[in-house]
């Protein structure tokens, strides 16, 4: 009785968690804000893992099963539980699943599955350690109840977390009903714990009492739970008559106990009808029971009371049916799951912030780069149009000191072809632009392949899913791959924002690409290709003047553009500690609230000046148009040589405008590359998982398949029937009848009936089966008895001398003792005369 239970521990297998957490961490975090290697981490949490699955028997297992589940919690809240694609394969803890309708394993690309097993085990080995307890010293009943509370509240848990995190059928020891026998079981013996310590610590028989009555009940609900059909045959064939023997021992102390109540209160009637029934059930207590000695002291008692009553109190026995039941007291609780078991152990994940955390910090980046985008496109399209504008007003070549006889080249022209030239001309354009379609294509292969491989996958699990029907429980790929899917769908997308974008710096390339090739030659070949200037007819002196401090005001414009774009790309808001604290107080983030106010108070002083600059333009705009006008009135209207300056200046504009989006849209592709990369990485995992579930969903099936075809046993000769145990019939048995010759060429045997439903391909005669094909069965064994020769009635090494025609002779059997046929002597012919 005083035999505490343990669970069983789930096993595992090893799986390599340090590629597939790699390449998740590097594509969820790798952002720019945090850029660390985590290998040195991941190593060291598959190290955990391994001690924690295959160390589970050492003095400290219940410490390594703590510091990897913590770890691993840890790692849960940080990461997107939908995409990791670890196929952790957890076994049975019972080992009986397959046989009574369950399945033997389970693998699951969850660390939320992960983590349930891993709790399960670390419950079952709080229970192996409470188990081991010795029950006569005060730590460790104390040590033992606490680890029962605590193994009961593990149960607990996971029987309401447990489909959240599976999602299908699962292993008859995780299955919710389970795990609630599992429960109640811990917290009947965590009370039973306290019950032998309130025994040991002499409390008051009340009170004693009382837990004990506590404990009886703990064991009936655990014992109900246990019985139902579909957890009836899991447990050890010792747990039932174990816990039926704890019930009633337990109501066995309680009625002692209560007896002592009635013996202070003087109700000697009822003091021994409890004793009656505490002697009954206490009676088979084992020696070493922490309860040992009250079994003879109840018998004792009961005696002593029986006497007394006799003699002196002559009260009346009440019925053991209507005695009062005796109260309970509720000890024991079951405690609930820590939120760290191991707060000494240091976090190797604590650089990774919460996943609603991270979230919230890719949101509002995303925000930042939003508004700042929004404020540079704005400037970048109003210092384009201002370039345009001066290269149709040929500004400033119009109005810079030209050569002798209207001759030569402006200084503003030289400088740009200059810089040209430096750039590498017209040549590198067409080099970077070269590099486009071959990144544009790289990325398209990428993708198509994880497309493929996504595709193919769900063809199989469609197909198999066909195949096998309900059995097939395992979860659609189409509900898994909807995040995937739409991820591709969205790189899908970018990649044809980028092929038009393409476009658009192809188009704007042939445009200007007779210029850039005549600004990329020396400036004596420019010069050859600019007609001169007319013969300038003075007094424009004034507006040339005005137009040159204008040019100045563009240039500080420019410059002071150029500053804000700086400084709004390097604007950085880190809102982490914000939204950690937010988190911790609300449970949750407020992301564009906390955004919008740190955001405003980071970006608007930029915005304003900005906003500024604008509008600076927009007057300075006017005033170089009016005075170019009244130049060209002064000089007669524009000439051939002030067009051909000003496609000069649009090609140097449209030169760098050009360089800049081909070196954006180099560095693009490169980068997506990374993240099609990883992208099918994830996928590539994602597939391996699933093949590695599917294997393992096959291989359940194909032994389900092979234990429910198996041949039936053949049946027994005839010699076997009882009729042979009566003499009487067996003296008038008829002799088996001959058997036919042996033909030349025997027919093959016809395969047994139950073979033709196996589920297994049949394959022609003389052909191998291919590698893998699950063989069918082999049949029942069924020895034959002793002294049983089938070939001994069989006349086949004396046929030859047969004489024609002689009469046949039957033996006759002489008698065994016990009750079989012997066979005939040896030589003996049935066609001889005797």
């Amino acid at each position: 009785m005083a035999e505490l239970l343990f669970v069983p521990f789930k096993k595992s297998s090893d799986v390599d968690i340090v590629k597939p957490l790699k390449n998740l961490i590097h594509s969820t975090y790798n952002t720019g804000d945090l850029n660390e290697d985590f290998t040195d981490q991941i190593n060291e949490l598959s190290r955990l893992r391994t001690n924690a699955i295959w160390k589970v028997f050492e003095k400290s297992s219940l410490d390594v099963l703590y510091s990897y589940y913590d770890q691993l919690a840890s790692l849960e809240s940080k990461i997107p539980p939908q995409e990791v694609q670890i196929p952790f394969k957890w076994k049975d803890a019972f080992d009986k699943g397959s046989l009574f309708g369950g399945r033997m394993s389970l693998t699951i690309s969850s660390l939320s599955f992960e983590r349930m097993c891993i709790l399960f085990n670390m419950a079952a080995m709080q229970s192996a350690i409470a188990a081991q307890q010795p029950l006569d010293t005060e730590d460790s009943l104390k040590l033992a109840a606490k680890l029962f509370q605590q193994a009961a509240g593990i149960f607990s848990y996971m029987k309401g977390n447990i489909m959240m995190a599976v999602h299908q059928e699962t292993t008859p020891d995780l299955n919710p009903d389970t795990l609630n026998a599992l429960s109640q079981l811990m917290l009947a013996q965590a009370q039973e714990v306290i019950a032998y310590k309130c025994i040991r610590d002499e409390m008051k028989d009340s009170m004693v009492a009382k837990v004990c009555s506590q404990c009886e009940e703990l064991f009936m609900d655990a014992m109900r739970s246990m019985q139902k059909d579909a957890q009836r045959n899991l447990w050890d064939r010792e747990w039932i008559p174990a816990i039926q023997a704890k019930q009633a021992t337990f109501r066995g102390l309680t009625q002692y106990f209560q007896a002592q109540v009635c013996r202070a209160n003087k109700a000697v009637g009822e003091e021994i009808a409890r004793l009656q029934i505490a002697t009954e059930l206490l009676k088979n207590m084992r020696e070493g029971s922490p309860v040992y000695e009250l079994s003879a002291k109840a018998s004792r008692q009961l005696a002593a009371a029986i006497r007394d009553n006799d003699f002196i109190y002559h009260e009346r026995i009440p019925d053991a049916r209507s005695l009062e039941p005796v109260s309970r007291a509720h000890v024991a609780q079951a405690l609930p799951p820590q939120e760290r078991w191991s707060p000494k152990v240091h976090d190797l994940f604590d650089k990774l912030v919460p996943m609603a955390v991270h979230q919230a910090m890719q949101a509002s980046s995303a925000r930042r780069a939003e508004i700042v985008n929004a404020e540079i496109n704005k400037l970048r399209e109003a210092t384009q149009l201002l370039n345009s504008i001066l290269a149709s007003l040929n500004l400033p070549a119009c109005i810079e000191t030209e050569g002798t006889g209207g001759a030569g080249l402006p200084e503003s022209i030289r400088s740009k072809a200059a810089a040209v030239r430096a750039a590498g001309g017209l040549p590198a354009l067409q080099q970077l632009m070269a590099e486009l379609p071959e990144l544009l294509q790289r990325n398209r292969e990428i993708l198509t392949e994880a497309e493929r491989m996504l595709r193919e996958e769900a063809e199989a699990d469609a197909t198999l899913r066909a195949q096998f029907g309900a059995r097939w429980t395992r979860t659609e790929s189409d509900k898994l791959t909807e995040a995937i899917r739409a991820n591709a769908a969205k790189y899908s997308q970018i990649i044809d924002g980028a092929v038009r974008a393409d476009a658009i710096v192809q188009q704007k390339f042939q445009q200007h690409k007779e210029s850039i090739e005549l600004l990329s030659r020396s400036d004596d070949q420019i010069d050859a290709g600019v007609p001169n200037a007319p013969t300038p007819t003075g007094g424009d002196g004034d507006i040339v003047r005005t137009l040159r401090n204008l040019m100045n005001t563009v240039e500080e414009i420019k410059s002071e553009r150029d500053a804000i774009e700086s400084e709004l790309k390097s604007a950085t808001i880190d809102l982490r500690e914000k939204f950690l604290s937010a988190l911790a107080a609300d449970g949750a983030v407020d992301e564009p609230a906390i955004s919008a106010g740190a955001l405003g108070a980071a970006l608007a002083p930029l915005q304003r000046r900005a906003k500024e600059s604008l509008a600076r333009q927009e007057t300075l705009a006017e005033e170089l148009q009016r005075n170019h006008a009244a130049l060209m009135e002064t000089r007669g209207g524009a000439s051939n040589r002030d067009e051909v300056l000003g496609k000069l200046c649009a090609a140097y504009d449209a030169y760098q405008d050009l360089t800049s989006n081909l070196k954006e849209g180099v560095k693009f592709y490169n980068d997506l590359t990374q993240l099609l990369v990883a992208f099918q990485n994830k996928v590539s995992d994602f597939c391996f998982a699933r093949k590695t579930e599917k294997d393992e969903l096959l291989k359940d099936l194909t032994q389900e398949a092979s234990r429910s075809t198996q041949r039936p046993a053949p049946s027994p000769p005839q010699y076997q029937d009882a009729s042979v145990n009566e003499p009487s019939v067996v003296a008038k048995r008829d002799p088996p009848p001959r058997p036919p010759p042996p033909s030349a060429a025997p027919a093959p045997a016809a395969p047994p009936a139950a073979a033709a439903a196996l589920p297994y391909p049949q394959q022609p005669q003389g052909m191998p089966l291919p590698y893998g094909t699950p063989l069918a069965p082999y049949p029942v064994y069924a020895p034959m008895p002793a002294m049983y020769n089938p070939y001994a009635t069989l006349p086949y090494p004396h046929h030859s001398r047969v004489p024609p025609g002689a009469p046949y002779q039957p033996y006759q059997y002489p008698q065994h003792p016990a009750g079989y046929p012997q066979p005939p002597p040896a030589g003996y012919n049935p066609y001889q005369q005797q």
